[in-house]
């Protein structure tokens, strides 16, 4: 074996962290794949000579390919939720298999709400706090001093993490409600969504987030939950998250946002649940990502 076999060799051997890394930074497996390959263009036109830390030189620099790519993308105001997700999604099939199986496995919450932090955010929250690199290598990264690259990890972990609106008490009551109603939406459960919802129950939806011809408001147990489950081929794509401080639904295909509901409970029943899918309103929410749910 030449030594360019071996470079090889040692490469093949760290590509699949790497492409975790690239994932969660970008959100996107094709993106991804450029990134990796770009980190393996450039460790072979060093010939892998004078790299004391294989694994630190190639996460420092698909780190950074990844940072310029965010950054062309804040550039060029590309828009985070939207553009022509809503008609695929809205079908049979949500893209490619592999891809959803990868994004359902990083979280697609998870995903969603790494979109929402700026470019160096997300480098240092998905660095430090998903692959524990340290400080010292994420400062020289975001061309920050130390104190910076800590701050930017502490920033995005508060807006990853949220703040609750309500008492950790009450959020666990609304969730399991929210987690029960989604549960029967994707079965198309109409009795187990009828106990769900209040007699008086409102649903109001963006007509972006509906087929033509149906009602952006419904009110009354049997018209939602008959609505609810006219579109239950959406609740596969759904997951619990927080939003505004509350527990709701984020509908994400490949943890792209599509919709977002936002749900009110009270009495342990939905009172009322809006479907948000214009992207001016989506931008203008505060999302985050649930605790795991404790035993």
């Amino acid at each position: 074996m030449d030594a360019h076999d071996e470079l090889a060799a040692e490469f093949e051997g760290r590509r699949e962290r790497l492409r975790a890394i690239a994932y969660r930074m970008l959100g996107s497996a094709p993106d991804a794949e450029d990134a990796v390959q770009e980190t393996w263009l450039r460790l072979g036109r060093t010939g892998g000579g004078g790299i004391d830390n294989l694994t630190a030189w190639l996460t420092t620099v698909v780190s950074r390919i990844c940072l310029d790519m965010l950054r062309a993308r804040t550039a060029r105001r590309e828009e985070p939720y939207g553009a022509g997700l809503a008609e695929r999604a809205a079908g049979e099939q949500d893209g490619p298999e592999e891809e959803t199986v990868l994004a359902e496995s990083v979280g697609l919450a998870l995903l969603v709400v790494l979109g929402t932090l700026n470019p160096a955010e997300r480098v240092a929250f998905v660095l430090h706090d998903l692959f524990a690199v340290p400080f010292e290598q994420i400062a020289a990264i975001t061309d920050r001093s130390l104190p910076a690259a800590k701050k930017l990890a502490s920033r995005a972990r508060h807006k990853v993490r949220g703040t609750p609106a309500m008492p950790t008490a009450e959020q666990a009551g609304q969730r399991r409600v929210v987690e029960a109603f989604l549960a029967a939406a994707r079965g198309g459960d109409l009795g187990v969504l009828l106990g769900l919802l209040a007699p008086d129950v409102v649903r109001r939806a963006d007509p972006a987030a509906l087929p033509p011809g149906v009602a952006a408001e419904l009110r009354g147990a049997r018209a939602v939950a008959e609505g609810t489950v006219l579109l239950r081929h959406r609740a596969r794509f759904a997951v619990p998250a927080l939003v505004d401080g509350r527990v709701g639904l984020l509908v994400a295909p490949r943890g792209r946002l599509l919709h977002v509901l936002r749900v009110t409970v009270e009495g342990g029943r939905v009172t009322a649940y809006e479907v948000i899918a214009d992207p001016a309103r989506l931008r203008g929410l505060e999302l985050a990502v649930l605790d795991p749910p404790t035993a």
